[in-house]
C-alpha cells in the first residue's frame, strides 16, 4: 500500500513587475516596496510574508551602486576585477577568459556585461555582494515587518554543460547549503556527500520567471521558509569551494599547455591520424603556434625553408581540392587503366580535407638550394630541403596534437604539384609536401606507445 505524505511540498515562485529604471545613488528597497506590495498569489492574496525569499538579478544592485564603466575599459575592468584566470577560450567572437573573480566565483569575463548597461558602459558586479545583500534584507525586513531573506544573483555557466542558469553571488538571510550527509535515505543508507546548495536552486527557480529581455529583474520564492533565517547567515561566500579541495583548477586548454611544458617526452605519441572532427571551430591562433613551432625544424644553410598556406576560405579551398580531383582522375584514368567505379573509390580518400573544419598545405621553398654542378649533388640537396620540411610538418602536427587538435596528412598535394601550384599561384620553388586536414576529434585517439623491441629499426655498427 502506498501512503501519502503527510503535506504536499509546494514551491511558488512570481517575477515581480513594476520596478522602474535604476540609477546610480538609488534606494533599491524603496523602489521595490510598491511592487512587492502589489505582488500577486495563486491564492489570490498579495504581497509578501514571514519565510518569503527576495531574489534580485546582481545588475539592479550594480546599477544603484554606480558600478559601471566605459566600455573602452572593459578589459582593464576585467583584471582589474579577477584574482586568477582560470581558463581561455578562443571563438570567431573573441576571447573568452573564464576566471575566479575577487569574490571567488569562477565565471566569463568576471561577470562584466554590456546587456542593460547605460550606452556606451559595462556593468560590474557589485563590490560586495554579501553585504548588498544584508542591506537590503535589513531595509525591505524593517519596512515590512517580516523575516524575509534576500539573494543576488548572475548568470553563469557550467562546466560540461550548455547553457546559462543563475546563481547565487550574495544572500542574505539564508542557509545556502542543505547539508544531508548523515542522514538516511528512504532505504536507510546513510548519505554520505550530499550537499544541496540550496540557495543556487532557488536562483534558478527564480531566473524562470525573471527575465533580461521582458525587463523583469526581480522574483519572489515562497515555500521554503524553514530554509530562512533571523540571522544573516554566511553568505554566498559559503558556497564558494575552496580551490585547494578543487579537482578542476585549470580550463581544459591550460591543462594541455601544462602537460605541454611538463611532459614533452609524451608529445610525439600524441600526434595520431585523426580522419573524423566534431563541427567546433578551430581558433586560428592555434593554428599559427603550430606554424610557429614548425619554424623551430632544423634547415639546412640557416634558411627556414617551411611555407603553409591555410585554406581558411572555403570557397578557395572547394576550388583548389577540384582542381586536383581532376588531376588525380586523369592520372588514374588515362596512366592507370581505372573505370569509373575504381576512380570514385580511390578519389573519395580525399573527402576528409572537404569535411574537416580547416586544412593547410605544407611546402618547402627550393629557392635557396645550392645549385650544384652536377645531378648527384643537386638530387642530394632537394632531398636535404625536403627532409627539413618534413621535419617541420612533423612539429605542426605534434603542436596541433598537444593543443588537442586532430590532423590527418593526406600526400595528394605532393603527386600534382602543377595544379596546386596553378591554383593557389604560388612560385615554381614551392615544392608540396602535403594536406593537413585539422579539427576537434569526433574520438579523442590512443596516445601511441613507445616500441621497446627496436631491432628491426635501430642498427648499430
Amino acid at each position: 500500500m502506498t501512503h501519502p505524505p503527510a503535506h504536499t511540498p509546494t514551491l511558488t515562485a512570481v517575477g515581480v513587475t513594476g520596478l522602474p529604471e535604476v540609477s546610480a545613488g538609488d534606494d533599491i528597497a524603496a523602489l521595490l516596496q510598491p511592487s512587492l506590495a502589489t505582488v500577486a498569489w495563486p491564492d489570490g492574496s498579495q504581497g509578501i510574508r514571514d519565510g518569503d525569499i527576495i531574489v534580485v538579478t546582481s545588475k539592479v544592485i550594480s546599477k544603484a551602486e554606480g558600478r559601471d564603466v566605459p566600455a573602452e575599459h572593459r578589459e582593464q575592468a576585467i583584471a582589474d576585477e579577477t584574482q586568477e584566470v582560470i581558463a581561455v577560450k578562443h571563438t570567431p567572437r573573441g576571447t573568452t577568459y573564464i576566471v575566479r573573480n575577487t569574490h571567488g566565483v569562477v565565471l566569463a569575463a568576471a561577470g562584466i556585461d554590456a546587456s542593460n548597461a547605460p550606452d556606451g558602459r559595462v556593468l560590474l558586479l557589485p563590490a560586495d555582494p554579501d553585504a548588498s545583500a544584508r542591506a537590503l534584507r535589513s531595509d525591505l525586513s524593517s519596512a515590512e515587518s517580516v523575516r524575509i531573506a534576500v539573494l543576488i544573483t548572475d548568470t553563469l555557466g557550467r562546466p560540461w554543460r550548455e547553457g546559462l542558469t543563475d546563481a547565487v553571488i550574495g544572500a542574505a538571510g539564508l542557509n545556502p547549503l542543505d547539508d544531508l550527509r548523515g542522514v538516511t535515505d528512504a532505504n536507510g543508507v546513510p548519505m554520505e556527500v550530499t550537499v544541496r546548495a540550496i540557495a543556487d536552486e532557488v536562483a534558478a527557480a527564480a531566473d524562470l520567471v525573471k527575465g533580461k529581455a521582458e525587463g523583469v529583474p526581480v522574483a519572489v520564492v515562497r515555500g521554503l521558509a524553514s530554509f530562512v533565517t533571523d540571522d544573516d547567515g554566511p553568505g554566498a561566500q559559503a558556497l564558494v569551494r575552496d580551490p585547494e579541495h578543487d579537482l578542476f583548477t585549470l580550463g581544459t586548454a591550460e591543462a594541455r599547455a601544462l602537460g605541454r611544458d611538463t611532459g614533452q617526452r609524451e608529445a610525439v605519441g600524441l600526434r595520431r591520424t585523426v580522419r573524423q572532427f566534431t563541427d567546433e571551430h578551430v581558433p586560428v591562433e592555434v593554428i599559427d603556434h603550430a606554424v610557429a613551432e614548425a619554424l623551430t625544424a632544423p634547415a639546412p644553410h640557416h634558411t627556414r625553408p617551411w611555407r603553409f598556406v591555410h585554406l581558411h576560405d572555403h570557397g578557395v579551398r572547394t576550388r583548389v581540392l577540384d582542381a586536383m580531383r581532376a588531376a588525380w582522375i586523369s592520372d588514374l584514368r588515362e596512366l592507370d587503366g581505372f573505370d569509373d567505379a575504381a576512380i570514385e573509390q580511390r578519389v573519395a580518400r580525399g573527402d576528409v580535407l572537404r569535411r574537416a573544419p580547416e586544412v593547410v598545405f605544407a611546402f618547402v621553398d627550393v629557392a635557396d638550394a645550392h645549385d650544384y654542378p652536377d645531378d648527384r649533388r643537386r638530387a642530394g640537396e632537394r632531398d636535404l630541403f625536403l627532409a627539413a620540411g618534413a621535419a617541420g610538418v612533423q612539429n605542426f602536427m605534434i603542436t596541433l596534437a598537444v593543443d588537442g587538435v586532430g590532423s590527418a596528412w593526406i600526400s595528394s598535394t605532393m603527386f600534382c604539384p602543377d595544379t596546386v601550384r596553378e591554383s593557389l599561384d604560388l612560385p615554381e620553388t614551392w615544392v608540396p609536401l602535403g594536406a593537413i586536414a585539422i579539427g576537434y576529434p569526433a574520438q579523442q585517439p590512443q596516445s601511441r606507445a613507445a616500441m621497446t623491441d627496436l631491432s628491426a629499426y635501430l642498427h648499430r655498427r
